[in-house]
């Protein structure tokens, strides 16, 4: 669950949000991770037993870096993994991703690395990542299209490349049913990414509750 900066999904709102979800988890018998903002990271893990995760650390080791995310600030706050690569928080380039995922696997953090085609997904299994995720940059944020449904055959081959590399495979962009979640796992993924369709809601709790009844 990736809170990106939305108000929802900031602050006090962000640690509301969370309780909802853990009575989810625990409800349903589902993992959820929630990808939060640097600043809310430490809040979370002291009152939450879900897995907090950084959406998006540098590759920059502490130092005069202004504005930079360090994997060590995020691990100080109990962060347990890091997106990279989101199409939203996008690298310079593939060396800079490389040292990012290689600094963060180093100190402990999990790792998942976006990608927007197979061409960027086959590069980012090189790098060994905890998860890979597929995730085409048109369909982000749709409410009409979800990766499942505009592109199952390529979803199937986003696992054919995970699978190849033993590495999970998680799928997103417009994600919204529980429909397309079970679509995504019958064709390989073991899990989705999800954002505006249960932050944004006026019943996220609701939302959240149909999308995991695609986990059934």
């Amino acid at each position: 669950m990736n809170f990106k900066s939305y108000e929802e999904g900031t602050g006090e709102r962000a640690l509301s949000l969370i309780a909802l979800f853990e009575e989810v988890a625990r409800e349903k018998q589902i993992k959820i991770i929630v990808a939060l903002q640097a600043s809310d990271i430490r809040e979370a893990v002291a009152v939450s037993s879900l897995e907090v995760w950084a959406q998006h650390v540098s590759s920059n080791k502490p130092g005069a870096y202004t504005g930079a995310v360090t994997v060590e600030a995020v691990k100080e706050d109990g962060a347990m993994g890091t997106f990279l690569n989101h199409s939203e928080r996008r690298f310079g380039d593939f060396e800079e991703l490389a040292a990012a995922n290689g600094r963060a696997l180093d100190l402990g953090l999990k790792t998942l690395i976006f990608a927007g085609s197979t061409k960027e997904l086959g590069q980012a299994a090189g790098l060994s990542p905890t998860y890979l995720a597929y995730e085409p940059p048109e369909l982000v944020g749709s409410k009409e299209t979800s990766v499942a449904e505009a592109v199952p055959e390529i979803i199937k081959e986003a696992q054919e490349i995970a699978q190849k590399a033993r590495i999970p495979l998680v799928v997103g962009a417009g994600i919204k049913t529980a429909e397309d979640v079970r679509t995504s796992l019958r064709l390989g993924a073991v899990g989705v990414a999800v954002a505006s369709d249960v932050v944004i809601s006026d019943d996220p709790k609701g939302e959240l509750e149909d999308l995991a009844e695609g986990f059934r």
